[in-house]
């Protein structure tokens, strides 16, 4: 049964010096006395066997004697190597009879310089595995050659059988998953870190809000394939708003505020209004919302000329500013650079959320945050980290030639209700209207919050 923490080949050093010795004593290892140079020369081509190292036929004995002294570093790097003897004409190159340790004196970042001989990949993953009762260990397609190996010393150490299973790789469109591209990306200050909220790793998602339902979900639909496949990223984001459109609270927040003045509503007044928290949640209740004479708006919801299909804010308009009252246009104030900054209007008293407004025509709803106990906020909308679909596949281009210089926007001075003036990293919630927003686990703090947008409510992505 899994056990959890966290494991290194390193923990399994001695264990694996005497897997060696095991191999080493049945005849089935030996120690070779030639350069990498001449091992490479000697392992042939896939049509053509490989030739026998002169070493081969050295006793188990001296062999032991051999390795025993490597480990004491009596040898110099790269003056002897222990190699598997297995079968110098198999087709599979891997098989040829493959290097298993070689010396080399480097300090070790957890064991020191304890030891200056060191297990290759290939022999200290299948027993590392065995050793922790690993009962599939699932591997990328590339590694499917390397299973034969694999079985190879699993079946001739007569040790705990654990198999190996090889998946293709998930790929995303608009995205990157090598590593070594991602850490370019990294190291060129192109993205903050490995968790930056554009990266496409467990914790850049975290960051960005994704939840592990919804990763969960999206893994469950692509499932588990051999043939490499690249998966449109927009089902990854249709599995985030599936599950937040069920959980995420819903708020108000406006991110580029102009004044709302509500003409003839009293200066003095401020009224408590309900607000639906989930209407996909019945359980979820109703928290207040302060309304008062001035309030804030978004920008793009005012027009100064509109047409009939226009049911937001323009002259001659009539809105409801959710969960609150009817509003009517009167009047609108323009900067020195002709941009409205204000938009004056008068309310229907009789026209509160709920109440019957059969006699007024209103279209269009739009969402709003209360002057007085409005929260400044820093927002942050994200989009794709690349505008081509493919950027890792122009093979005369480099990928970093594809980056979406409009991956990022900060917007400042965002206003939002007083009821995310607490609101911690790991909670998303949908800002009306606008999408899905999360606090951001580097940045945001109490007295200055920051919000990432983890997806939009809708697919806007224009390629």
């Amino acid at each position: 049964k899994p056990t959890g923490g966290e494991y290194f080949t390193s923990d399994y050093f001695e264990q694996l010096y005497d897997l060696a010795l095991k191999l080493i004593d049945d005849g089935k290892a030996y120690i070779d006395d030639q350069s990498s140079e001449d091992i490479a020369a000697q392992k042939g081509t896939p049509t053509k066997p490989g030739l026998h190292s002169p070493f081969r036929d050295r006793s188990p004995e001296e062999n032991r004697d051999l390795f025993e002294r490597m480990k004491a570093g009596e040898f110099q790097e790269g003056s002897k190597v222990l190699r598997a003897k297995i079968d110098m004409s198999n087709p599979n190159m891997h098989m040829r009879d493959p290097i298993m340790y070689r010396i080399m004196y480097s300090t070790h970042h957890r064991t020191g310089d304890k030891w200056c001989i060191y297990p290759m990949y290939d022999f200290a993953h299948g027993q590392s595995d065995s050793i922790e009762g690993i009962t599939h260990s699932l591997c990328s397609l590339e590694f499917e050659v390397h299973r034969p190996l694999y079985d190879w010393y699993i079946e001739n150490l007569d040790i705990f059988p654990s198999k190996q299973t090889e998946f293709a790789r998930l790929n995303l469109n608009y995205t990157v998953m090598s590593k070594r591209k991602l850490l370019t990306l990294v190291e060129d200050g192109v993205v903050d870190g490995w968790d930056d909220p554009r990266m496409p790793t467990i914790s850049g998602l975290r960051r960005r809000g994704y939840t592990p339902a919804s990763i969960r979900e999206f893994i469950s639909r692509v499932g588990v394939a051999k043939r490499e496949n690249i998966i449109d990223v927009g089902l990854l984001e249709w599995a985030l708003r599936d599950d937040l459109n069920r959980v995420a609270p819903r708020v108000m927040a406006v991110l580029n505020p102009i004044k709302l003045v509500i003409t003839n509503y009293p200066v003095d007044k401020v009224e408590w209004l309900p607000s639906i928290n989930n209407p996909e949640d019945p359980e979820s209740g109703t928290r207040e919302i302060p309304f008062s004479r001035e309030l804030w708006m978004e920008a793009d919801d005012f027009k100064i000329e509109a047409n009939r299909k226009w049911f937001r804010l323009a002259p001659g308009k009539t809105v409801r500013l959710k969960s609150a009252y009817i509003v009517e246009y009167e009047n609108h104030i323009c900067d020195e650079h002709g941009n409205v900054v204000e938009v004056q209007v008068k309310y229907f008293e009789n026209s509160k959320s709920g109440s019957d407004t059969s006699g007024i025509k209103a279209k269009g709803t739009l969402h709003w945050v209360e002057q007085g106990y409005a929260v400044n906020a820093e927002v942050r909308q994200y989009e794709r980290l690349f505008a081509d679909e493919a950027p890792d596949g122009h093979k005369d281009k480099d990928f970093t030639e594809f980056l979406n210089p409009n991956s990022l926007e900060i917007l400042r001075n965002c206003k939002i209700e007083p009821s995310l003036s607490d609101a911690k990293p790991g909670t998303t919630y949908q800002f009306t209207r606008l999408g899905y927003f999360t606090p951001d686990s580097k940045n945001s703090k109490e007295d200055a919050l920051v919000f990432n947008r983890a997806v939009t409510l809708r697919d806007s992505w224009k390629g």
